[in-house]
């Protein structure tokens, strides 16, 4: 269904590295439309990315979806560097409790300047989804960042009464474990949750979800 969001994030407590995210869907007869803007960094160093999205299913087996995004790299006094890229998705039912997807983010493009070569990096994904029941989820996906060590991202969800869900899981790349909690009233969700770095620490961040489902369709 149609809803919005935003996320906020401040790795390891420090005003350099806070990341700001802004998205929302909108669903029609034609498909799902989104829109999404990022923001990294602080005033001497900062990233944006714009971005506008469009998924559909394909019958109840397959669901794919793909974005198109403005990238800007800001550095005044230095560098001010813009391009345009695209990622895209799929995922599969395999069964009424398994799923499985796979995502490119950049496969190619994304070039920031041909004469030193840089590129923003290319990025795949692959993973399983397992609802064990109503209330217990869990999920694996491979990472491959462009010049990086593949890594895992493993993490469960369980939801303890409707308005309560807590989740858990590991980053392989840089080790960092994550907690988090959900609370839910009504069409409005908050989530807050951090993960820890040993040697630099801990990264919190707050999300909020709106769902803007009919409130007769509301049942949760």
């Amino acid at each position: 269904q149609s809803g919005a969001g935003v996320y906020s994030e401040r790795r390891f407590l420090l005003n350099a590295f806070s990341q700001y995210t802004a998205v929302a869907g909108f669903q029609t007869n034609s498909g799902t439309f989104g829109l999404q803007a990022d923001y990294f960094g602080y005033s001497n160093y900062n990233e944006t990315q714009l971005g506008l999205g469009y998924a559909r299913s394909l019958g109840s087996k397959l669901d794919v979806g793909v974005k198109f995004n403005y990238y800007n790299l800001r550095i005044p006094a230095y560098v001010s560097a813009s391009t345009f890229h695209f990622e895209a998705g799929i995922v599969m039912h395999l069964s009424e409790k398994l799923h499985t997807g796979f995502s490119v983010f950049n496969p190619v493009g994304g070039v920031l300047n041909k004469t030193a070569n840089e590129k923003i990096a290319s990025v795949f994904r692959g993973g399983l989804g397992y609802e064990a029941s109503d209330k217990f989820f869990i999920s694996a996906e491979l990472i491959k960042e462009e010049n990086k060590n593949v890594g895992v991202n493993a993490a469960f969800q369980y939801v303890l009464v409707k308005q309560l869900l807590i989740r858990a899981g590991i980053n392989t790349v840089n080790t960092q474990p994550f907690v988090g909690v959900g609370l839910k009233f009504g069409q409005f969700r908050v989530d807050v949750a951090t993960s820890y770095h040993q040697q630099l620490g801990i990264s919190p961040a707050v999300m909020l979800l709106f769902d803007f489902k009919q409130k007769e369709n509301n049942k949760e």
